[in-house]
This record gives structure tokens, C-alpha cells and sequence, in this order.
């Protein structure tokens, strides 16, 4: 028979073809834009090597935190509290090293367990006293953040051993940093745990439905727990990290710890409704920020429009998720097409009432504005 079988299947849409892999296509796509506008403003000072090395160096500062967080976030939880874990262990570290003259080859595993301890209490009184996972870390980074503070006093702990600087700062033969080796290491364990092993099912499935998983046997709380240990242990990580590449700890570091960490994870499409991870989109993501960062500086742009940079990236990237799989699944276009209907042209002049009453308010403060008077 010649005849040809015909069949009813009609082709997917592209978006719906292209949509498990948007966690690693709209980070790349970002990271793309960024090498061409910089190659355009800049060359000759973004594309050298040290500054290339600078950017996987800032990169891999976040990489064991993103990596463990995604487990977190995937399991609809959040972790608000790791900048304070990597902070409080290092500084212990540095107590225990330049106080107590412990050997850095005991420090550093004493930091590890105690960021996997703080870990394990932030899993505990989430699952045991029923805190919300955000207020729950939100409170318990206070309380790290005042610990280290009382520890430390104002003091500022340098000069470490070369162990510990070569962790921050030190580079390869092939000239790799060290700590992107670290950082991409960790990102390859966490692949391998999430793809592999079942606690990477069994974290995907606890997102997706926590009751579900509750029937079928798996130990919900137990396997929150476990995820909440791997960050503070990768936490503790980065805080050593973090000392090596300055050569100093103090309690005021790293203060956008969180909000670095977890706009890497979720610009990496894991999803902050849980169910969907990658470990590759938060790798994606961490560079995408760390490049996004290193382009600000080297176009000798001020310092606070890092974190307004950071927010758009966020927003941007979880609007376009969310406008996917809204157009996937019913096929209505998303927000855009919520514009045409009746509730959303209210929105949109609601919108524009207030956007003009501000441009108006500065315009009035504008013409009436009177000479400047010096402060103090």
C-alpha cells in the first residue's frame, strides 16, 4: 500500500515546543544582549581577560547558594536568611582562626557545620512550629544578623591564611579563579542530586503538591529539613568565600546576599510556586546578574542603580514565565490581551492618573523650587 496514513496530531505551538527550555533560552538571551550592547559602549575594557575573570570570580561567589536554594524554592519554600549564615559562620571561623588559633583546615569545616546547623534550625521552626517559610527565615536573619553583630563588635577580621584566599580569590593554571571552580562544582553536584538521586524527585514533587507527595509516602517535612541544611551549609560556603576574596569578615557584609541569590534562581525559571526547578537556569542566572553588575561598573554607572538594575531583571524575567504559560494554556495572549478587556483599560487609566498627578507634582515642585540651602 502506497497510501500515505494520515494523522490528527496538529504541531505544537513554539511556544509550548520551546517552553522547558525558557529556563536556560531567556537568561542566554539576556546574557547574549548584554556581550553585544557591551561590545558596542565598551570593548575594550569589558572583554578583557582580568575583567572576564572578575565576573566568573563575582559569579561564583553565589553559585553554592543558588544552587542549594533552588531545592528550597522548588519545594515552595524561601530562604531569606542566608547572607546573615554566611556572615555569622564566617566570622566564627575568623574568631576561631585568629583569636583561638584553631588551623584553617579545622575552621573551615567547623563553618560548614555550623551554616548547615543554622540551616537545620531555620528548616525546624518552619516545620515544626509552623512558621511561614518567609516569615519564619525573615526572623531567623534577624537573629543572625544580631548574633554576628554581637560577636564581632565593630571589628573588622583580616589577613587569613592562604588557604582561605586562595578559596576567594586564587586562580588556576588555565586561569580560572578558583572559587568559579568551586562555584561550578557545586552547581554540578546539585544537577547531578536533582536529575539523580531521589531526593531531587522527591523535591520536585513536594512543589508540585505537598498533599500528593504526603500520600505516596514521602516524608514532607523530613525532605524540607534536608533542604534547608544544604543552604545554610552552602551559605557558610559563600561566607568563607566571600572572606577569602576580601581577606576580611565583618558583621555588615554582604547585605544583598538575598536578594542576589534569590533573583539568580528564579531569572533561572525554577518556579516560586514550586514544581519546577533547574539547575542550569540558576547557573544561567547567576551569570546573567553577575555580568549584568560588572557592565554597570564598567560603564562608571553609580552604585544604587545596581539593586533598581537587579529589580527590573527580575520582573522582567518573571512577567515573561508568567506570560508563557498563560498564552500555553489558554491561548489568550496574556496580560496584553487583558488590556482590551473593560477591567483592564480601568487599570491602565488608573495607572496613568497617578503616573500624570507625579509628573505634575514635580513639574509645581520644579517652578516654585527656591534657592539652594545648604545643610548644616
Amino acid at each position: 500500500m502506497n497510501a500515505a496514513v494520515a494523522t490528527n496530531e496538529t504541531p505544537q505551538p513554539l511556544t509550548e515546543r520551546l517552553e522547558p527550555y525558557m529556563a536556560i533560552i531567556a537568561p542566554m538571551a539576556m546574557i547574549l544582549a548584554i556581550f553585544i550592547f557591551m561590545g558596542i559602549a565598551s570593548p575594550d575594557r569589558f572583554f578583557r581577560v582580568s575583567n572576564l575573570q572578575l565576573i566568573l570570580q563575582d559569579a561564583a561567589l553565589y553559585m553554592p547558594m543558588a544552587m542549594a536554594m533552588t531545592f528550597v524554592i522548588t519545594q515552595r519554600g524561601i530562604d531569606l536568611s542566608v547572607g546573615s549564615v554566611a556572615v555569622l559562620s564566617a566570622i566564627i571561623m575568623a574568631f576561631l582562626v585568629k583569636q583561638f588559633g584553631f588551623s584553617i583546615y579545622v575552621g573551615i569545616p567547623i563553618a560548614l557545620t555550623i551554616g548547615a546547623l543554622l540551616g537545620l534550625i531555620n528548616g525546624l521552626v518552619i516545620t515544626r512550629f509552623n512558621v511561614p517559610d518567609l516569615i519564619g527565615t525573615l526572623a531567623m536573619d534577624l537573629v543572625y544578623k544580631g548574633l554576628a553583630l554581637l560577636l564581632a563588635k565593630g571589628l573588622v577580621l583580616a589577613r587569613f591564611p592562604d588557604l582561605l584566599t586562595e578559596i576567594g580569590r586564587g586562580t588556576t593554571p588555565f586561569f580560572i579563579p578558583t572559587p568559579a571552580v568551586i562555584g561550578i562544582l557545586t552547581m554540578v553536584a546539585g544537577y547531578f542530586i536533582l536529575q539523580r538521586t531521589y531526593f531531587g524527585r522527591y523535591t520536585v514533587a513536594i512543589g508540585s503538591s505537598p498533599e500528593s507527595a504526603e500520600l505516596t509516602g514521602i516524608g514532607v517535612n523530613r525532605h524540607k529539613v534536608y533542604a534547608y541544611v544544604l543552604c545554610g551549609a552552602c551559605a557558610a560556603l559563600a561566607g568563607l568565600m566571600l572572606t577569602g576574596k576580601q581577606n576580611a569578615i565583618q558583621a555588615t557584609m554582604a547585605p544583598f546576599f538575598n536578594l542576589h541569590v534569590i533573583a539568580a534562581v528564579v531569572v533561572g525559571g525554577t518556579s516560586l510556586f514550586g514544581g519546577r526547578a533547574s539547575i542550569i537556569g540558576s547557573f544561567s542566572g547567576v551569570l546573567l546578574l553577575a555580568m549584568m553588575l560588572n557592565a554597570l561598573v564598567t560603564l562608571r554607572i553609580e552604585f544604587f542603580w545596581q539593586p533598581v538594575a537587579s529589580g527590573f531583571v527580575i520582573i522582567s524575567s518573571v512577567a515573561l514565565y508568567a506570560w508563557i504559560q498563560k498564552k500555553d494554556r489558554d491561548g489568550a495572549g496574556g496580560w496584553l490581551a487583558d488590556l482590551k478587556t473593560a477591567e483592564g483599560m480601568k487599570m491602565v487609566r488608573f495607572a496613568a492618573a497617578i503616573i500624570g498627578l507625579l509628573i505634575a507634582l514635580l513639574a509645581i515642585g520644579g517652578l516654585t523650587a527656591g534657592d539652594v540651602v545648604a545643610s548644616g
